[in-house]
């Protein structure tokens, strides 16, 4: 993505979603008065020259955009409502992989690791339990786990509270609004 700032916290996370949503303003022009064949191709081959990642496709570009509004709406709202004890949160955006995880958190008494995606329900079971064993697998040492999602993958179902020790938040991308399982009071010493 073209935005350079991947440390983000209370300063700078509304200019940055700012930002990120103007460039959205214009995405889907390319398109307007295709159908068929000419509207399959642009859709999966055509470069979109604009945007957040003007090198790809508007197919490609839009699963990217639509993990990276996960996290930066699931981010703003951590970091607003101060679920855990970060003041800054490190995360990659599209299909970045420089760090191990999409998000990172490290504090004196603490860190926090955690994956982002943004699926319809038909494939959010096997996106979770995909990122539930890389946190096994890796996080190890973390105290905080975290899986961040869009709340309309789990198809209306309410989240089971175990998840291997991972805090898990739906996102509602239109309003910011977040869903933390289990809830963080229910927890001893969070």
């Amino acid at each position: 993505m073209q935005q350079p700032v991947r440390n983000l916290n209370l300063e700078n996370i509304d200019s940055i979603t700012q930002w990120f949503n103007q460039e959205l303003v214009s995405i889907g022009q390319s398109i307007v008065g295709k159908n068929g064949i000419p509207l399959m191709l642009a859709l999966k081959r055509d470069r979109l020259g604009h945007g957040p990642y003007p090198e790809v496709s508007l197919f490609e570009a839009a699963n990217r955009i639509m993990s990276d509004l996960v996290i930066l709406h699931g981010i703003a709202a951590l970091l607003k409502g101060e679920h855990f004890p970060f003041n800054e949160y490190i995360v990659e955006f599209g299909n970045e992989d420089r760090n191990g995880f999409d998000i990172q958190a490290f504090s004196a008494n603490a860190n926090l690791a955690g994956e982002a995606f943004n699926v319809a329900p038909s494939y959010f079971t096997g996106k979770k339990n995909a990122a539930l064993r890389k946190l096994r697998a890796k996080a190890v040492d973390e105290r905080y786990k975290i899986i961040m999602f869009n709340t309309e993958a789990r198809s209306g179902k309410a989240i089971k509270p175990d998840a291997g020790g991972a805090f898990q938040i739906a996102v509602d991308i239109a309003t910011g609004q977040v869903q933390i399982t289990p809830p963080l009071n229910a927890l001893p010493g969070v």
